[in-house]
Order: structure tokens, then sequence, then C-alpha cells
């Protein structure tokens, strides 16, 4: 077994292969070549430079993003947290002032005014006593304060509640928002955002406002999408919420429990026309789940400080309302000769493929495969060719012979 793979590799080791040019007079062979070198063409030509803009350079976008609020609504409500006449302008609604690349717009709120730090009940809702035992044992965190170990009556009649030390009286109210919606009005205020983008290998700049839109442009203007060239950025609330959510059902929902709304600014660009034609494009999409049964929409807390005399008192507020995310995101592309040449080498390597696919087809699938296998390989023996011997000592007759000669 040893003395024959040395010889094999003694053979392979004194021969040089080298590609044979065969020419196949076959219509069927030839179409097949033609169809396969068309389909790489089209591959490289279509997808690769046309579609792909195989000859552009390109550059991921960078920005920055600030918005800001308009709208003044006045709530005259005889029942609830927000009971009374109220105005209220971007101060009492938006919160935090400020964000970065995001907005919240209040909708609804559970308001307990003018708590005071002392000891009063727990919300019923946050479980029930029946004895000073049932309070002992470290607060939960779940609770609205620290309990002193003592069973009072609550707000509820008939029900006692553990004593807390608190800021008092605790929260009450529906904790899923109800479907009450106090601020429905915010669907009528309008939202300004500026977007200031740089394409750094470019060194070309954009933004989604004129460069020289008179007096009362930005005062007058509102988004449509029909005519992006107008370059107006202020949205109404109604609009980006009707777009990102069609259900008028679920839109109540997210006005009174809160949500959570994607607004994409893309900027796909391509320098190698006019820079003024780089506009950018909007898309709205709902981000919370409509099917959550467990903490819909989307809530917070905040309170107003103030003094009464000696004593420190506030205002809770437990908000819901609409939290707005802005992403900004794009490309752009421009001629580059190096692009452009790196694909065509590419592709001219591709068509390399068509030989390889075609001599597969020919030597082994079609049925003639044996005669254009005998044509296609040729064993060619020089006077100097090595010549192994076998166990017996003579010439290995299957590794040298006469050169093969082949009938045109």
């Amino acid at each position: 077994m040893a003395p024959k793979f040395a010889r094999s590799v003694l053979v392979t080791f004194f021969e040089y292969g080298t590609a044979k040019v065969l020419h196949i007079r076959s219509k069927k062979v030839g179409i097949m070549s033609r169809f396969v070198q068309l389909l790489v063409i089209a591959y490289v030509v279509g997808w690769v430079l046309v579609y792909k803009k195989g000859y552009q350079d390109f550059d991921n976008v960078e920005g920055a993003i600030t918005s800001k609020l308009k709208g003044v609504y006045l709530t005259n409500l005889a029942n609830g947290t927000l009971n009374g006449s109220r105005v209220w302008d971007v101060a009492d609604y938006v919160k935090p002032a400020e964000e970065n690349n995001a907005f919240f717009i209040m909708t609804n709120a559970i308001v307990t005014p003018s708590q005071v730090q002392s000891t009063c009940p727990e919300n019923p809702s946050a479980g029930n006593c029946t004895r000073d035992e049932d309070c002992a044992g470290p607060s939960p965190v779940t609770g609205s304060g620290i309990r002193t170990g003592n069973c009072i009556n609550s707000t509820k009649p008939g029900v006692k509640t553990c004593e807390l030390y608190a800021w008092c009286p605790v929260e009450y109210g529906d904790p899923a928002g109800g479907k009450s919606t106090p601020l429905i009005e915010v669907q009528n205020f309008t939202v300004y955002i500026r977007n200031n983008v740089i394409f750094r290998k470019f060194n070309q700049r954009r933004r989604n406002i004129r460069d020289s839109g008179g007096e009362g442009y930005l005062s007058s203007c509102h988004y449509d999408p029909a005519h992006p060239e107008d370059l107006c950025p202020i949205f109404s609330i109604g609009y980006i919420l009707n777009t990102s959510e069609s259900d008028p059902e679920q839109r109540e929902l997210m006005l009174a429990q809160g949500g959570m709304i994607e607004i994409t600014v893309t900027w796909d660009c391509n320098f190698d026309r006019d820079p003024s034609q780089c506009l950018p494009q909007y898309q709205f999409l709902r981000l919370d789940s409509r099917d959550a049964q467990d903490y819909p929409g989307y809530n917070f807390r905040y309170a107003e400080y103030y003094r009464e005399g000696s004593t420190d008192r506030r205002t809770l507020y437990k908000a819901y309302g609409l939290r707005f995310v802005i992403v900004v995101s794009g490309t752009a592309g421009k001629f580059n000769a190096v692009p452009l040449a790196m694909n065509i080498g590419s592709g001219l390597g591709l068509l390399g493929v068509v030989t390889v696919i075609c001599d597969f087809i020919v030597l082994n699938v079609l049925q003639k495969r044996s005669f254009y296998r005998d044509k296609k390989f040729e064993d060619v023996h020089a006077d100097d060719a090595y010549k192994p011997l076998d166990e017996s000592g003579e010439h290995d007759g299957a590794s040298y012979g006469a050169a093969v000669n082949s009938d045109p």
C-alpha cells in the first residue's frame, strides 16, 4: 500500500497540468453557456451597479434633534382629581421640559393635592388588614409609605388598612388611568421637530427647514406628506397619533393610559444630483403593545413642592401620556471610481463561474459526457517522463505509456 502511495506522489510531483481549450460545437451547450453569462451580467449590472448603486461611495447620516410644543387648553371638570377650571400650557403637560431625542405630552393624570408628611391610612387597593399584627414587619416596596404597625379605618367605609407614615393623603385613583381623557385636546397641539444633519464624508449639511422661508413661514405651515419639498417640520399631535394607530378605540386608550410612539426621520440622499433634492422622510410607529393586560400604556409620577407657613407640602401627579422617541437614520451616496472599479472587477471574476458551471454540466450531466470527458482530459508523456516501477520491478504501465492522440 505504501509503495503505491509513494509512486502516486512521485508521479504527481513530476507532472504539470495545464488548461485545455475545448471548443464544443453544440447548440445546446452554447445556449446554456450564454444564458449563464447573461445571468451573471444581469446581476452585476442590474443589481450591483444600478439597484445597489455600486458606482457610489456611501456615508451614514449624523444629526441632532430639538423639539418644541405649542398648545393651550382649558379644563373645567366637575368630578375626578382634576376638579374645577384650569388652564394647561406647555409647562404643565410637557414633563420633563427637555429630553434628548424625545418628548412627553401628558394626556391624563391622577392628582393628589396638598400632601404633607404625616400619618394616614394606606390605599385599600394596596391591601387590607383586620388587626395590628397584619401590619407588623417590614413595609412593602410597593406601598405608599412606612408602616407604623397599626391597623386603622381607611377612607373606604368598613375597610381597614395599615397606618402609614407618608405623604398624606396617599394617592387614590384608577391605576390603569381609566377611559376619561381630560386633556383630549392635545390632539390639536403641534410639535416643531428641528433636525440638523451632516454627511461628513461628502461635507454636506442639511436641515429639515428652509434656508430662507420668509416672515411667518414656520408660524403658518403644517407638514403635508404629499409635498415633502415644502420642508415644514410642524406636525399636529393628532396627525402623528392617527398615522401610528388606525383604530379609534386604541387611540382613545392611548390618550387615557398613555403610549409610546417612534418618529423616524430618514435622509436617503444622492449627491450626484442637486443637494436641494435631499429631503427628509417621516414615519410614525406605535411601540407599546396593543394587547398588554398588565401595566398598559405609559405613566410616571412627579411632584410640585411648595410651603405653607412652616409646613412643606406637595401636589403629586401620576401622569399618563404619549412619549415620542425621535430617531434619525439614512445614508447618502456619491460617484466614486474606486467602488465602481471594484464592483466591475468582482463581476468579471464572477464570469469565471460560468466556465465552472458549464464544465460540470457538460462533463457530468449531458448524455455525451464520456465523449466530452475524453476530449477534455488527455495525458501527454514526454521523453523524460518519470517512469515508476511496479512491485515486480517492471515499469508501471498504468502510469506510463505512449502519448495519447485524439482525432478531431
